[in-house]
Order: structure tokens, then sequence, then C-alpha cells
């Protein structure tokens, strides 16, 4: 048994916040049903694909979940809704608050007729002076100091180059989601969750860059000087680069003997971590002038030695080749009728040694004549939705799951 199985979510959120948020609760067990408009979530046509509607951005954060179709537009759609809401654990979506109610899925609407849902609203903001705001993970990048970050260290104002407020959203998203099911389970009420972008993306960059403005009147700037600095950075070697962090008093002191210069371990200005922070930029530096002398196995093999720790850098094509994620079996070939053998990013977390198995994400509107029926539509009503959509693609599987399902692994 995968740890939240019987739980049903049904997740009407597009783009990466919110699926994301979505497929770690299917990961974990629970069924997701993804409700998309006639069009799908515009991540279904971002990147490459084999068949049109499966691109590679939807593959990466809606696997293992079941799609309906309904075109919130339509009176017969919005019926169809209420009847799938009677039947979920976890209602989420991120549309703008003034939207809901013509839908008639706002908060209190739902939560009166269903005191034990989970209602997750994923926003920009919280109410306040930027609510209703269109965030995107460019623009919470901008205000939450992540772009300030990024000039600080090299100079220049810039963007991380990941989605990193969505996704980390995503997991702040997911865990306030399971905290509210916890908090269910004691009380027997459901709850109404707002999960932010923007305070969500302050608080993550101000566990350490805060700093000296934790304290009032503030005893520094903001900002951790160590991750702040220029070098921090993979230092060059002879034919690369090595990922190589010394960070003790008795790290430096091997590394500055193996490099010949011990006395570099008795100044000052790196004696001791106080002094190390207050000067990292320049400790940084001159330890990324010794290591060009040799290659990068020469310093792999230093630094195991004196027990530093170090790394060669992943490369993003080359990391499905990684042997310890090969040894630990990280990624997932899935073999699909139409799309043949396609690759994930596996479940990185085990339950008593055993990994939860994935499946194929779903083609467009594949689920929804069986879901609507199971809810309790009728035939006519069900009729009537599927007849507002161009094209309802049938499951390649039966409906009582999602395609190409791996089985849990007591395997690493």
């Amino acid at each position: 048994m995968t740890p939240l199985q019987g739980l049903r979510v049904l997740d009407l959120s597009t783009v990466i916040f919110g699926p994301l948020a979505s497929q770690v609760l299917a990961d974990y067990g629970a069924e997701v049903i993804k409700v998309e408009g006639p069009e799908g979530d515009s991540t279904r046509h971002t990147g490459p694909g084999v068949e049109p509607g499966m691109a590679a951005m939807f593959l990466g954060a809606n696997r293992s979940k079941k799609s309906v179709v309904l075109d919130l537009k339509r009176p017969e759609a919005r019926d169809a809704l209420q009847a799938l809401v009677a039947t979920a654990d976890v209602f989420m979506h991120s549309m703008r608050p003034q939207k809901l109610a013509a839908l008639g899925i706002a908060p209190d609407e739902l939560r009166a007729r269903h005191p034990r849902l989970v209602y997750a609203s994923l926003l920009g903001f919280l109410p306040g002076p930027y609510a209703g705001r269109p965030a995107y993970d460019d623009v919470i990048q901008g205000m939450s100091g992540l772009a300030d970050l990024m000039s600080r260290q090299g100079g220049e104002m810039r963007y991380l180059p990941t989605i990193a407020a969505d996704k980390t959203c995503a997991h702040v998203a997911a865990h306030a989601i399971l905290a509210a099911l916890m908090q269910r389970e004691r009380t027997g009420q459901g709850a109404f969750v707002e999960i932010p972008m923007f305070e969500s993306m302050v608080g993550f960059n101000l566990v350490e860059h805060l700093y000296g403005q934790h304290f009032e009147p503030p005893r520094g700037p903001a900002g951790y000087p160590r991750v702040l600095a220029p070098w921090r950075r993979p230092c060059p070697t002879a034919d690369g680069f090595v990922a190589m962090m010394p960070y003790t008093d008795l790290h430096w002191q091997r590394f500055f003997a193996e490099v010949g210069a011990p006395q570099l371990a008795g100044d000052p200005r790196f004696a001791d971590i106080a002094a190390r922070t207050a000067n990292i930029a320049q400790l940084l530096e001159l330890a990324c002038g010794f290591t060009p002398r040799h290659d990068t196995a020469h310093w792999l093999e230093v630094c195991e030695r004196l027990e530093i720790p170090a790394a060669p850098i992943g490369r993003l094509d080359t990391l499905p080749d990684d042997p310890h994620l090969a040894q630990t079996g990280f990624f997932e070939q899935l073999e699909d009728e139409a799309m043949g053998t396609v690759r994930f990013p596996g479940v990185p977390v085990r339950f008593d040694g055993q990994r939860p198995g994935i499946a194929m994400p779903p083609r467009l509107g594949a689920h929804t004549r069986a879901l609507l029926a199971e809810a309790g539509c009728s035939p006519a009503q069900i009729d009537a939705v599927m007849a507002l959509m161009p094209r309802t693609p049938e499951p390649l599987t039966p409906t009582s799951g999602p395609a190409s399902v791996r089985p849990a692994s007591t395997t690493p």
C-alpha cells in the first residue's frame, strides 16, 4: 500500500506550480484527476513530443494522473465538476478568486457542501496590495530577491536558469495539503489552504539571506556572504571543473598543506569559520587559483584522500547515465503503445524500502466518461459533456487506473 492510497485529488491547476504539486501526491499514491479545458494544459504543447498533446514539459509534471476534459463555460460541465467534487478529498486550483464564484467553486460554497474537503488555492500572492496580480516564475524570481542574488554574485541581473519558483512552491503546496489532511484525520474537518508563490519564495530565499536583518536594529546587511561570493562556483581544472568544498578548519588546513601553502592555514583571514566568512571572496578565489594545475581526476583523488567534499560536474545530458542513479534505479523507463519507451525521473523517496510506482501521464480527456459515470452522472449528462469536446481520446488501457503502471519496487 502506498501512503496516500485511497485519497482522491481533483486538480484544476495548469502549467507547473499546481500540476507538480499534485504529481507529488500522485507519486505517494493518491488518485489525481486532472481537470482540463478542451484545449488541454498548455504544457501539453511545450517541448518535443512523439504525439500531439504529450510534449516533454507535460510529461515532467503529470505522471500517474487521470484526465477529465470539462468546458467550464457550459452549465453541463459545471454540473459534472460538482459531481466529481463530491467524490474528492482534495480540491486544488490556481484560478484568480474572482473567477471562482462564477464557476460555483468558491471555497465557502464548496466547503459548506463538503465539510471534509481540503480546498487548496494556489495563488501568486495572499490577499493584500499585490493580490490578483499575474504570477509567473520570472516575475516571482524577480520580486522575491532571487534575481538580486544573481546580480550580487555575478554582477548581472538575471534569473536562475530553472523554474525555481514554480517547482519550490509546488513542494510547499504538497506538504501544506498533506498537513491539512493530517489535521482532518484528527478533527474530521477539512480546511481552506492558501499557498502563495511570492510569500513562499521570500521565505525560501531568506532562510540564510535575511542574515543581519534578523535583528532589530539590524546587525548587518541582508545576504549570506559565503554563497554570494563571486568565486562560489566550480573550480577550473586542467581538463574541466570540479565541485569542491573545503568547509571546516581541518579541511582548509589539509587543502593548504596539499597545495604547498600551509602558512595560509594560519592567515588571520582564514583561521576559523568566522574569519573565512568575512573574507570568503578572497578565500574562494585563492583556492580556485590552485586547481588548474592538475586535472579533475587528480583533485577528486586528493579530496577523497583528505576527506574534503568534492564531486565531478553533472551535465544535463549525462545525468541519465550517472552510475549512482543507475545503481539506485532512479530513472524509470515506461513503455507506451503509441510513444514507445519514455524516460522519467523516478520518485526519489522510499517507504519501508519500497519506491512507489509511477505511470504514464494521461492523454487529454482519456478518463472523462468513466470517471463521470463513477461520480453518478447519467448517460445523458455524460453525452452532453462529451459533445462539448472536439474529441476525447479513449484510454489505451482500462480506466481503473493510469496507463503503464510500474509496480512499487522492493529493490533500490
